[in-house]
């Protein structure tokens, strides 16, 4: 019997301290992804995500325990967000303009083959309606930085006003990709108080002005 991985233990890039900002690289990792846009709380586009990843999550962890031998713990749901107006996540909080993108790590080992298998093994009864929309991809987000939220969804906008308007600046940063939240509780079971998620944003260092010509 071998140990099963808990990766939220085992990988730095799932450590985040609360009430204070924490700068790290995150390795490239490997999702399955599917993409979709409007209110998470009323879009049946966001339930349907749901349902497609998990069947092929928990395939490939079996197939993996089965035949490599090698047992892990589904890691927690995660999501990409963006608009075309960032506001929309720290000042009007207008969710049917956000686009989204929910991911589920999956271990480095795991290849297009077992992919595919999962994928076929998930649609073979009761297929989900979104199945034919989940992808194996990598994502690279490389420097970021992020804190542990503890609270409703609704109360993170003065934390990432702050991380955005003020502590990227201050470190001589700024943006360079989505905005990406961790879901380390399962909001269908928690109370919105009680929810524990990490807030990440990807950032580059500003590029220093060139010297000026002496005149």
């Amino acid at each position: 019997m071998t140990d099963k991985i808990d990766f939220k233990k085992t990988v730095d890039a799932y450590q985040a301290p609360r009430g204070r900002f924490r700068i790290v690289d995150v390795p490239d990792l490997c999702y399955l992804m599917i993409d979709g846009h409007g209110d998470p709380n009323t879009s049946p586009a966001f339930t349907t995500a749901v349902e497609a990843l998990y069947p092929v999550a928990y395939k490939l962890k079996f197939a993996s325990k089965r035949h490599l031998g090698r047992d892990y713990v589904v890691p927690p749901l995660e999501g990409l967000w963006w608009a075309e107006d960032m506001a929309a996540f720290t000042t009007s909080r207008d969710k049917s303009r956000w686009n989204w993108t929910l991911l589920l790590m999956v271990p480095d080992w795991v290849d297009r083959a077992m992919f595919d298998a999962a994928f076929a093994q998930a649609g073979a009864k009761n297929q989900p309606v979104r199945l034919d929309d989940v992808r194996l991809e990598t994502l690279s987000e490389g420097r970021c930085v992020q804190t542990l939220h503890v609270g409703a969804f609704d109360d993170e906008a003065a934390v990432l006003a702050h991380l955005h308007d003020e502590f990227i600046p201050a470190q001589g940063l700024r943006m360079a990709g989505k905005h990406h939240e961790i879901y380390l509780s399962d909001f269908r079971r928690v109370a919105p108080e009680k929810q524990r998620t990490i807030l990440r944003q990807p950032v580059t260092a500003v590029a220093a002005s060139a010297p000026s010509k002496p005149g």
